[in-house]
């Protein structure tokens, strides 16, 4: 039998001196390496080696491009949600005295209002900028501003503040405005960066004049606190020392509510030698709905981008794909994640809850009263509330007009002249700005793409007066104010 043969009788060797299985089987100790892995494999079955063959890669691309997503979503798994902040109700009416709300929070009522100062670090963002110190302009005693010539990434930029000055003439005298160069170190972590900013921008704080029990409200430009929720801070007596706000977190425009959950923010009762400009969690108290946060709203495709390469948590940018225009714009009108990341969040109910693209929001009640006083300059950032009757009535105009198998599509960007390109050639549809601004469906940033495939039709003789657009190739012009409903 097998088992009884001895050590030259076959080619199973017992002997535990001889381990290398290998080259007992396939030409012993003078076997080459390369052999000897031929010799291993002969083993694998194929199948298994196929598998091998397509599961690595794939293995390997998935975790190099959706790695982040699977980290994030495991979140809840390895990172314990944070402590709860102790939420403050918030009670207002603009029929309701002062002593009464104050009441309401348990607060007492001050003779006379504390000094406000409010402090920013500022980068780009000039029409938040404008309605952030108009929001707040009957309230603060001192704004305080600071920009640098370089970006928390490194990347030099210039004094855009300093540059557009002029706009901003109705804070001038209680502005305290300073500059501060960039280090210019690409690679570095751009925390560093943003903390030698904040360090400065104590100092000029400083400057500004602040003394003890002033409010100094430390929040980006974007974390907009309301006008009433000042005045509540000022007037009342003994509030936290400090204490964050909740404010409403929108993305992209107010179109786009993602939750009530942005905490940053923070009014701090000053003190000398303590207070220090942070923007991380520095108490446990947060007064509910106290504002607005709209992250990344910018007018212009390129802000966006700006901000994607130059804010401190660049590392999302992951691949340059990321900041290609077309896809940058894409995301914005969809509502989607810029990064395409899944919801920071502690629970797998709230991410998956808030997967997918943000729903759109057609409420504009209480927000920033200058907002909505100028919204015929802000529209990219109000909800899309228009009636859209001109998108309709193209929609009724073009399928009724006489088209042999043409594909359009209709692109409208704002304080632009609409344009429809086809397959067949491109013309030109003259309207007149008040008519797109009353008529039109604008979305979030300005942008309603509408992509026809339009067929000939059966009715032609009914529709044959209704032939205002021509696909002749050449550019034509037809106004449509006249047909509006």
């Amino acid at each position: 039998m097998w088992w009884m043969m001895n050590e030259n009788g076959g080619h199973y060797c017992s002997k535990k001196t001889d381990d290398d299985i290998c080259a007992s089987v396939c030409g012993g100790q003078d076997s080459t390496r390369m052999s000897r892995i031929r010799c291993i494999l002969r083993g694998l079955d194929l199948k298994v080696l196929i598998m091998i063959l397509v599961l690595v890669p794939t293995c390997v691309y998935v975790a190099y491009a959706h790695g982040q997503k699977i980290t994030y979503f495991l979140r809840p798994i390895w990172e314990k949600p944070p402590k709860l902040f102790h939420e403050i109700p918030h009670y207002y009416h603009d029929n309701v005295s002062m002593k009464n709300l104050c009441k309401l929070h348990g607060w007492g009522i001050r003779e006379y209002p504390r000094r406000v100062y409010d402090a920013v670090l500022f980068s780009n963002e000039l029409d938040m900028l404008t309605i952030r110190w108009m929001e707040l302009y009957p309230y603060i005693t001192q704004f305080v501003i600071l920009e640098s010539n370089s970006t928390f990434t490194g990347l030099p930029k210039p004094l855009v503040f300093a540059n557009n000055r002029d706009q901003f003439k109705f804070v001038e005298p209680r502005l305290t405005y300073g500059s501060i160069g960039g280090k210019f170190k690409r690679g570095d972590n751009p925390f560093f960066e943003e903390a030698h900013q904040r360090l400065a921008l104590d100092q000029l704080i400083q400057l500004a004049g602040i003394t003890d029990d002033d409010l100094l409200i430390m929040s980006d430009v974007d974390e907009i606190p309301s006008r009433h929720t000042m005045n509540l801070l000022r007037w009342c007596d003994d509030i936290p020392k400090i204490l964050h706000l909740r404010l409403k977190n929108y993305l992209y425009s107010f179109e786009f509510l993602v939750d009530n959950n942005s905490w940053r923010a923070s009014v701090h009762r000053y003190e000398s030698g303590v207070t220090r400009y942070a923007h991380y969690r520095q108490s446990d108290d947060v007064l509910a709905d106290a504002g607005w946060h709209c992250s990344f709203c910018f007018r212009a495709i390129n802000d966006f981008i700006f901000k994607m390469k130059a804010y401190s948590h660049f590392d999302r940018v992951r691949f340059r794909y990321f900041l290609n225009p077309k896809r940058v714009q894409k995301v914005i009108c969809k509502g989607s994640d810029l990064f395409d990341m899944l919801p920071e969040e502690y629970t797998f109910k709230e991410i998956i809850g808030k997967m997918g693209p943000i729903p759109h929001s057609y409420s504009a009640v209480h927000l920033p009263s200058y907002l909505l006083e100028n919204a015929d300059k802000y529209k990219y950032l109000l909800p899309d509330s228009l009636s859209g009757k001109l998108a309709v009535y193209l929609n009724r105009l073009l399928k009724s007009a006489y088209l042999l198998n043409a594909a359009l599509t209709i692109t409208i960007h704002p304080f632009q002249v609409p344009v429809i390109s086809s397959s067949r050639g491109e013309f030109w549809l003259r309207t007149e700005y008040s008519s797109i601004q009353v008529h039109f469906r604008v979305s979030t940033t300005g942008c309603l793409v509408i992509a026809y495939r339009l067929f000939e039709l059966q009715s032609k003789k009914k529709f044959a007066r209704k032939m205002f657009i021509f696909l002749s190739g050449k550019k034509n012009a037809y106004s449509l104010t006249n047909h509006l409903e």
